[in-house]
């Protein structure tokens, strides 16, 4: 194992605009792609089968700004036919921005660590932008103050229902709000707004890097929803997927008597932090590629040494939170994951407040698999208890 991550590390540090692909060929992750396209799985679970196979025959190298570069050339067609029928045809527009949306993000998939990548997340928020004017009831950009910076989210209430009950939902380590907000859609229907931000260290948190006590930066969206009248301050849910998860347990804890829930999908508690954990998951395969790039940027880490040294103080059980009474969790996750440990939904199953867990015992990360894909499961275990928690 040692010899395959010191192989591995070396690989980054000689070729700095070569992404690893992990324990993988590029020809078997343009297998691996395809395969999840095919399925709908994620990463790629919004992308056209199709036009995945036409960007992987493309795709030469594991060369970041080229990996950018033939995913974004998908996304700049959709842009401009989006372009081309917004005055016409309104919904078909909003239809293409969102795929152009789409590739643009999975074109700096899972971080934005090269110019190219850069450049694909910048036309990312732009097709955003022009896919999120075109939308009824309005999907708003929210700027919150904080700290002499903005924090910057989407907040999209249902029609004809204020104040409006609400998910404060968290980004995760590759996913951004934008994604968020497509999935919260559902809540609409159910008489529920949302707000979505990014997570500390990606996208635009006003943190930089993850650190303890970053969570203060989702209180102060909650400061901020209390002093609006459309918004039901006293019933608010946290979601949190994968690193959002540890960011939502963290507010389950910290902001008890303020929130209703929270949602706890595969986050991070303590058994992820620990050094032996860390030298295993991050060659996982579930995972595309640059796991370690991913996990190591949000830290601020360069080395495999320094990355194993900075996680231990995000633990939740060593600063002592799990033993303290805490607001409703629900908890989601796969006995198979390998990215976080099914040990720490255990570990917040048994201590301190009575929590709901729901475990797929072929799952993988977030409880994933085949038969039980991502929107699955927020159908059938998530959306219901957010709705349940928010309307009794």
């Amino acid at each position: 194992m040692r010899i395959l991550l010191t192989a591995l590390l070396a690989c980054i540090s000689l070729a700095a605009l070569a992404q690893s692909g992990g324990p993988r060929t590029l020809a078997e992750l343009k297998a691996d792609v395809q395969e999840r396209a095919d399925r709908h799985a994620y990463p790629v679970s919004e992308l056209d089968p199709k036009e995945v196979r036409e960007a992987l025959a493309s795709l030469k190298s594991l060369d970041r700004d080229e990996w950018a570069a033939v995913w974004s050339a998908i996304g700049d067609r959709h842009m401009q036919q989006g372009k081309a029928l917004e005055t016409s045809d309104p919904a078909g527009a909003a239809k293409q921005y969102r795929y152009a949306f789409e590739y643009d993000l999975f074109a700096r998939f899972p971080l934005e660590n090269s110019s190219g990548k850069a450049r694909a997340y910048r036309k990312a928020l732009d097709a955003f932008a022009a896919y999120a004017k075109l939308q009824d009831p309005p999907l708003k950009t929210v700027r919150i103050p904080f700290e002499d910076k903005e924090i910057a989210g989407y907040l999209r209430l249902p029609a004809n229902v204020r104040p409006a009950p609400l998910v404060v939902t968290i980004g995760g380590l590759d996913g951004r709000k934008e994604n968020a907000s497509f999935r919260n859609d559902a809540y609409l229907a159910h008489g529920i707004g949302y707000f979505s931000f990014d997570m500390p260290g990606t996208g635009q948190s006003t943190f930089r890097q993850v650190v303890p006590g970053a969570e203060r930066e989702f209180s102060r969206v909650l400061d901020y929803i209390a002093t609006r009248p459309d918004l039901d301050a006293k019933r608010v849910v946290v979601y949190g997927g994968s690193w959002g998860g540890h960011w939502a347990a963290r507010l389950a804890y910290t902001e008890r008597d303020r929130i209703r829930g929270a949602v706890v999908q595969g986050g991070p508690v303590h058994e992820y932090f620990q050094p032996e954990w860390q030298k295993k998951a991050i060659t996982t395969r579930e995972y595309l590629f640059e796991l370690f790039e991913a996990r190591a940027a949000i830290y601020g880490a360069k080395t495999l040494d320094e990355f194993l040294a900075y996680g231990p103080k995000m633990s939740l059980k060593t600063a002592g939170w799990l033993e303290k009474p805490s607001a409703p969790m629900l908890l989601i996750n796969g006995m198979k994951d390998t990215q976080v440990p099914v040990e720490d939904v255990f570990l917040l199953m048994k201590s301190g407040s009575p929590k709901e867990v729901w475990i797929n015992p072929e799952g993988g990360h977030m409880g994933r698999n085949v038969a039980l894909p991502d929107q699955k499961i927020f159908e059938t275990v998530t959306l219901p208890w957010v709705v349940r928690t928010l309307t009794r």
